[in-house]
């Protein structure tokens, strides 16, 4: 995420993970999954995780205010199917993990495109610049 941070919009990576200021201006950031065995993925797939993320995608696409979902890998596209996208603007890019990052992801320009679509929403775009913890 970082890297492409980096060349989608020139921003120094920060060297923590600690997303809270992209929270503060609105972002949720969830996975279909949100638990997983160290080291194994998809180890909680199935497990019930997918009907509570399932439930927050269809109560933040009955919002009525427009929102901006950005799907990243194809079993987070495969949530679309809950989204509204009539009302609502999605964004589809390869997943960024290592396994996938370099076959879609780096190069997709993530972050520019969610600050254009908040400022034809009438919103300022996202200050990505995250200060050191």
């Amino acid at each position: 995420m970082y890297r492409e941070l980096t060349d989608d919009l020139g921003i120094p990576a920060p060297k923590h993970g600690f997303l809270s200021q992209w929270a503060a201006q609105g972002m949720l950031m969830i996975n279909a999954v949100m638990t997983v065995n160290s080291g194994a993925a998809n180890s909680h797939k199935d497990r019930g995780w997918e009907s509570f993320t399932d439930a927050v995608i269809r109560a933040v696409s009955a919002k009525p205010e427009p929102v901006i979902f950005v799907l990243w890998g194809g079993y987070a596209q495969k949530k679309a199917r809950s989204i509204d996208e009539s009302r609502h603007i999605v964004i589809r890019s390869a997943h960024p993990s290592p396994l996938s990052a370099s076959t879609g992801f780096f190069g997709s320009k993530p972050y520019s495109k969610i600050d254009a679509a908040l400022v034809e929403k009438g919103h300022p775009p996202m200050n990505w610049q995250l200060d050191p913890v």
